[in-house]
């Protein structure tokens, strides 16, 4: 029964990450018709590379900053949603929405929403007197707000995910124990910073874990909305392996690229492993 399963995950994952292996020793390149191996030769060149340094460096702050952000607003809406309220399951579906829709699809509605002549984030912040018709946000031109928005978009489109696991997890609790808590004399807070948070934490450790992966090897964003840009101030690993192997034709270096993030991943992975391991046993 598992050889299905099997067979896609060698066939979707191990063939292309063997093949990105492969290239990232060889001297390939788009349209090249022999392929010598090099050894380490394309990751000691890719690494002394200013735009690679710039693209790590980014990739950490995306990465870490959104998921951040994921867990804390994730927290909030799988404990305002475990409890009963009017419309409820409208809420719940839109919390799900960003993650059932087609990435690109929603990534292009935020390229409009944040477009620097017509967007509708300006034009209400103008209605609202906020700013001057000259003081129009370029959300994606300014370094420092584009980067804002791809961690902002990220998180929108993450944190459903975030959230329905948290709520599985907050499930999972017996009612017992906090009846016995609110007997007792406990308050919210209390009940929260000692009961619930501890017991949901090896599975929020989880879903931190599949955020940090995705964040890490998210490009779709990135691609749709600044390409790296301005000055390479959003290029993360993801796009830079993208650009420098397919759009760039030399697929050696971007396979290097690839590559390198998965010592990186195993290494976060193994730490929050053993971490939600420990949580489970206190």
């Amino acid at each position: 029964m598992i050889g299905p399963a099997v067979l896609y995950i060698v066939l979707v994952l191990g063939v292309p990450f063997l093949l990105a292996l492969y290239y990232s020793v060889s001297d390939i390149s788009m349209g090249s018709r022999t392929l010598n191996f090099v050894g380490l030769k394309n990751f000691a060149s890719v690494v002394q590379t200013t735009k690679f340094q710039t693209s790590l460096w980014n990739t950490f702050v995306f990465a870490i900053v959104s998921q951040v952000l994921v867990m804390v607003l994730a927290t909030v809406l799988a404990l305002a949603l475990s409890r009963d309220f009017r419309g409820k399951w409208f809420v719940r579906l839109l919390i799900l929405l960003p993650w059932v829709a087609p990435i690109s699809l929603g990534t292009i509605g935020w390229l409009w929403i944040l477009d620097s002549t017509y967007s509708v984030i300006n034009w209400t912040l103008e209605a609202l007197g906020l700013i001057g018709p000259a003081g129009w946000y370029m959300w994606l031109g300014v370094p420092w707000l584009a980067m804002g928005s791809v961690i902002t978009i990220h998180v929108w489109r993450i944190l459903p995910l975030a959230t329905v696991i948290l709520m599985a997890g907050l499930t999972s609790i017996p009612h017992d124990i906090n009846d016995a808590a609110q007997v007792d004399g406990a308050g919210f807070s209390r009940r929260l910073f000692q009961i619930t948070l501890p017991l949901i934490r090896p599975i929020a450790l989880v879903a931190g874990l599949f955020g940090l992966v995705l964040a890490f090897t998210d490009m779709i964003v990135i691609f749709v909305l600044t390409r790296g840009g301005p000055y390479d101030t959003t290029q993360v690993l993801a796009s830079l392996a993208f650009f420098t192997g397919i759009q760039g034709g030399d697929l050696a270096e971007g396979a290097a690229i690839a590559v390198f993030l998965f010592p990186l991943l195993v290494a976060v992975a193994i730490a929050f492993l053993r971490v939600a391991r420990r949580a489970e046993v206190h």
